[in-house]
């Protein structure tokens, strides 16, 4: 069971990995009927929906585009920012959908907000009280670092509302204002999709580590009866 378990948590990111690396590839070098650069698709959506204080920026990386809401900031990986593909205008128009559900106080993007220091704290210190309670023996301690990590998954869990929305706003934007056409919609989507994915991986991971670490607190529990 150890083993299937250390597979999959290993083998489903890795895979979403691969599906997100090998579309992105391939609709990189598919160009769009517009011929607008990733910068031009991202101002164009912006502009169209009055966030004229948004800004957009060139960051280093590959794939490494978010948009920063303290800052009001939409950063594009190098590609992206000056690519004119499928995939740049896809990855444009992603982020700029964040920026909308900014200005639109979307629910689940703030409460994703309001949950990132909590998750932070259940992120680095859940596996210190785990690993105490394990060594010690103490139970508690491994249910109170299970309590931090629960509050990480619900993290990730938000996350995905708030990713599947952004992506959904981007098709109706790009569509809308014509920068793709009817036929591109659908590498548009894969692309899309396809980043979708990685966060669809990380919250099942998340979900399988929280339920291994209940199995394991369970177990101590019936030792100690």
């Amino acid at each position: 069971m150890f083993l299937i378990y250390f597979l999959i948590i290993l083998i489903v990111p890795i895979f979403a990995q691969l599906r997100v690396r090998s579309a992105y590839k391939k609709y990189s070098k598919v160009k769009t009927s517009s011929h607008m650069s990733g910068r031009e698709v991202a101002r164009r959506i912006l502009d169209s929906n009055g966030l004229y204080d948004v800004s957009i920026e060139e960051t280093r990386g590959v794939l490494s585009d978010h948009y920063d809401p303290r800052s009001k900031v939409v950063r594009l990986s190098s590609d992206n920012y000056h690519g004119h593909s499928v995939a740049a205008a896809a990855i444009a128009a992603h982020e700029v959908g964040h920026a909308i559900q900014d200005q639109q106080e979307y629910a689940f993007l703030r409460f994703r907000h309001a949950l990132v220091p909590v998750a932070n704290i259940g992120s680095n210190f859940s596996w210190i009280l785990i690993l105490i309670g394990m060594i010690a023996g103490l139970s508690n301690f491994v249910l109170l670092g299970i309590v931090f990590m629960a509050a990480a998954v619900l993290f990730q869990f938000v996350t995905l509302p708030v990713e599947f929305n952004a992506s959904s706003r981007a098709m109706d934007e790009v569509v809308g204002l014509g920068i793709i056409r009817n036929d591109e919609e659908r590498e548009t989507k894969k692309v899309l999709n396809a980043a979708a994915l990685t966060y669809v991986a990380a919250a099942a991971v998340a979900v399988l580590e929280l339920l291994r670490l209940i199995l394991i607190y369970t177990g101590m529990q019936r030792s100690e009866d």
